[in-house]
């Protein structure tokens, strides 16, 4: 498992936390007073890294959550074929496929930028 566990309290817009056991990125993070018998309850706005949905969730700040690890690699492209691309990690040398992004026209030879966590991939 490449994730590690953190109170609500330290995590900060920018970064990444678990939301219904998909990684997200926080988009918005706010908090509200403590109540008469309660803790200050903060609120976090996340999107899916990998999927782009939009979730939230509300916690009191001194609760547990779990923040995934996810890491930032290099590729080359080796050949492009319709909607996927075949990347090589410069570090590793394992090559795999990636579905190509709306936004990118890679060729091959191209270096891409991407992020990795557990077996999902995205180009950034």
């Amino acid at each position: 498992m490449a994730k590690e566990q953190k109170e609500v309290r330290d995590l900060q817009e920018g970064g990444y936390v678990m939301i219904e056991d998909t990684p997200c990125l926080i988009n918005a993070y706010s908090t509200s007073k403590p109540g008469k018998h309660g803790s200050a309850k903060a609120r976090i706005e996340g999107k899916g890294v990998f999927d782009g949905q939009k979730r939230n969730f509300t916690n009191p700040v001194d609760a547990k959550c779990w923040v995934p690890i996810i890491t930032r690699k290099q590729g080359q492209v080796v050949s492009v074929t319709g909607d996927d691309m075949q990347v090589m990690d410069l570090e590793t040398y394992e090559t795999f496929t990636m579905r190509i992004p709306d936004d990118i026209d890679p060729s091959s030879d191209d270096e891409i930028e991407y992020l990795e966590y557990e077996s999902q991939r995205k180009v950034v």
